[in-house]
């Protein structure tokens, strides 16, 4: 939130503020890299690289090639492009008050600079008149003299005016992270425009949607069942206890049903660690800076569970329950500088996971598509600007994969610019074939997020030495290879897959006319061989 003495600076600076003067700068955009030891110093700084002229027909079209584009959202890029994140946002449909914070930003930026310049004068200042000081000490042989006395309060009054400067930066930078957090991430080049759901892109489909009926000696007119109806039927499903526990939303399973929620968990472990991923059992409560680090806050507080202050905090933070294992397995290395010989690093975990659902009165209110407790295997890979891209795909062909053996049809959609989730800058979705409602429902979101969760986390890494054998200094002697400065990784999450879902998925394709279901041949070795779960109710 902003706080009235910014509001003051903001109304100055907006008033004369001209977009003109912030106009995308695309054909050289300069490299500046620092030390960062906060989320603050993290959001502020600028790693931009060097980027093309912006074309004017992908503007047209909402389609913002990378090249024409700041690498990341800092308030010194986002200053030196503002009509080209405008786009972004516009083409992600966000609210004039989104479009407004950015525009603040660029001008709360300006002040920014400005002060910085004022402060390092007053500290020049300062340091020239203590070296006079210094300098007159020894002619006098250490006597104070008057002239000495005047320059050394010359000296005190340039201290001071420096600390007054940095106290106006320090509220600036403050606020500017705020505005910073609250804006979503640019868009990669590939996202389609639109609204809705309704515009994603269909890439792939998988699978044909009568091969199991046909299997299983589904009848011309056999209506499928629901998946609650079916887990029912095999004495399975006890929603009304979990009701009568929790409230809506909640729902127990018991008998062979659990069972086979939990041979989907570990099979879905077990493919992971083939893949490469490290499993992790990471903690279910994590404080308010790791839900920021990751972007869930400060946007969408409403749709978590926090815990009371009386009961828990963390480290003296507000304490939630996790939303997803991408929180706290993305923010296992928060504030490090890895090594990139060490990246990709790969995890993946099986955790609970606790939705308020806010924004989703009225909507899947029956069976296992919407609850406020479910399993999820979350994927995270934290790699390199330059592998993301490649990691990205690796790790939804990976969820693809686990589909494919379970042989659920599904379809791989790219999600538009109005629906791709806040921190994403490229996502796809997906879906799996529900026969009961005859339509495909989101199973697994794998989204890159660029380097827009790795700033907030100061997470950075250190390139590589590059060793140029030809280069050589005046005495002929190799000369010695600079250390790069540590860059902001970027990091990638998908579920491998969501559990619940999944469950939903094997209890509707693999049901049978008589009510039983057959389990898929993967998950047999984690059911002990069983191969079909009867029904038991008449």
């Amino acid at each position: 939130m902003i706080t009235i003495a910014a509001s003051s600076i903001i109304s100055r600076r907006v008033a004369a503020f001209s977009a003109s003067t912030f106009r995308a700068n695309t054909a050289s955009l300069p490299q500046q890299s620092r030390r960062h030891t906060s989320r603050s110093a993290a959001l502020l700084s600028s790693n931009v690289g060097e980027t093309d002229a912006a074309s004017a027909e992908l503007l047209v079209n909402c389609r913002l090639s990378r090249s024409s584009v700041p690498n990341s959202l800092d308030a010194r890029s986002l200053s030196e492009n503002l009509d080209v994140v405008i786009s972004h946002l516009k083409s992600r449909r966000a609210s004039n008050e989104a479009i407004e914070s950015a525009k603040s930003i660029a001008s709360l930026n300006f002040d920014r600079v400005a002060l910085i310049k004022k402060r390092d004068d007053a500290l020049q200042k300062r340091n020239e008149y203590s070296g006079q000081v210094g300098k007159l000490m020894r002619e006098s042989k250490g006597q104070e003299t008057d002239e000495i006395k005047g320059i050394k309060n010359l000296a005190s009054q340039a201290g001071g005016d420096a600390s007054k400067v940095e106290e106006e930066l320090s509220e600036i930078e403050s606020n500017v992270n705020s505005l910073l957090a609250s804006l979503p991430n640019l868009l990669d080049d590939v996202v389609p425009d639109g609204d809705d759901d309704s515009a994603n892109e269909l890439v792939s489909e998988w699978g044909d949607v009568n091969a199991l009926p046909e299997e299983f000696g589904w009848p011309s007119d056999f209506e499928p069942l629901w998946h609650d109806d079916v887990a029912t039927n095999l004495g399975g499903w006890s929603s009304e206890a979990a009701v009568g526990m929790s409230g809506a939303r909640f729902v127990s399973l018991t008998g062979p049903v659990a069972r086979l929620e939990r041979a989907i968990s570990s099979y879905f472990l077990d493919r992971a660690s083939e893949k490469g991923y490290t499993e992790v059992s990471p903690p279910l409560v994590v404080s308010r800076s790791a839900l920021e680090g990751t972007s869930q806050l400060p946007k969408f507080e409403e749709d978590l569970f926090k815990i009371i202050p009386e009961s828990h905090t963390c480290n003296g933070e507000d304490a939630f329950l996790i939303p997803t294992a991408e929180v706290p397995l993305t923010n296992m290395h928060t504030g490090q500088i890895l090594e990139e010989s060490d990246l990709p690093i790969s995890y993946c975990a099986l955790t609970p996971c606790f939705r308020a659902e806010a924004g989703s009165y009225g909507r899947d209110t029956r069976g296992l598509i919407r609850t406020h407790q479910f399993y999820k295997v979350e994927m995270v890979k934290i790699t390199t600007p330059e592998t993301s891209d490649d990691e990205h795909h690796k790790l939804t062909r990976h969820a693809e994969e686990c589909l494919e053996e379970l042989r659920i049809p599904y379809r791989k959609m790219r999600l538009c610019s109005g629906d791709v989730g806040f921190s994403a800058q490229h996502c796809y979705d997906l879906e799996a074939w529900l026969p009961s409602t005859k339509e495909f429902r989101e199973i697994s979101s794998c989204s890159n997020t660029g380097d827009f969760q790795a700033r907030r986390m100061a997470l950075r890494y250190r390139p590589e030495v590059q060793v140029d054998d030809n280069q050589t200094n005046k005495s002929g002697k190799k000369k010695k290879a600079k250390k790069p400065k540590p860059v902001f990784c970027h990091t990638i999450n998908g579920s491998g897959l969501a559990v619940g879902r999944t469950l939903v998925a094997v209890l509707e394709n693999y049901q049978t006319p008589d009510g039983d279901v057959v389990v898929p041949e993967v998950l047999r070795p984690y059911m002990g061989g069983v191969a079909i779960l009867k029904r038991i109710s008449t």
